[in-house]
């Protein structure tokens, strides 16, 4: 019984060092593919070059990768930031929390890269953090594609529209 057992103990082992030295040679192989040049794939889709703003010469590619949007009724956290976006309904949102507090913390960290972002408490019981308002839907589009572009860590900015 245990010639049996170790019998297959060592046949286990065999097999096991063969598949990492297999593992080594695929390795070997995919360094030595990966340090002769690299050739870029261009898409079939072309990009759209859009000016920020009409009166801004600053430019930027618009990605082929669509805007996620969201039509629900909300409220503004604060009264003053009703004042300042009366009129929009397009709204580019870059959070949000369950927790108004979270909501608050993440302003804050905005606040220090330049937006001046305001929050929004949703229909749904959420409270979105907001980084610009917008009368007309393309406008807030572009900006949504110059924030992707620019941070690439807020890729998940979308767009709400109001109810």
């Amino acid at each position: 019984m245990r010639k049996l057992f170790f019998g297959a103990l060592a046949l286990s082992l065999l097999f096991s060092g063969c598949k990492v030295f297999e593992k080594l040679k695929k390795k070997d192989t995919v360094e030595t593919v990966s340090q002769e040049p690299q050739t870029k794939v261009f898409s079939t889709q072309p990009k759209e070059t859009v000016r920020e703003n009409p009166t801004s010469d600053v430019m930027y590619e618009q990605t082929d990768k669509t805007v996620r949007t969201q039509t629900e009724a909300f409220t503004f956290a604060q009264k003053e930031d009703a004042t300042k976006n009366e009129g929009s309904s397009f709204f580019v949102i870059i959070g949000s929390f369950s927790s108004v507090d979270n909501a608050n913390r993440y302003k804050e960290e905005l606040v220090k890269q330049s937006f001046n972002p305001i929050i929004l408490h949703s229909e749904t019981g959420y409270y979105r953090v907001c980084v610009n308002s917008y009368t007309e839907e393309s406008l807030a589009r572009q900006r949504v594609h110059q924030i992707r572009n620019d941070f690439p860590k807020y890729a998940d900015t979308w767009l709400l529209i109001k109810k």
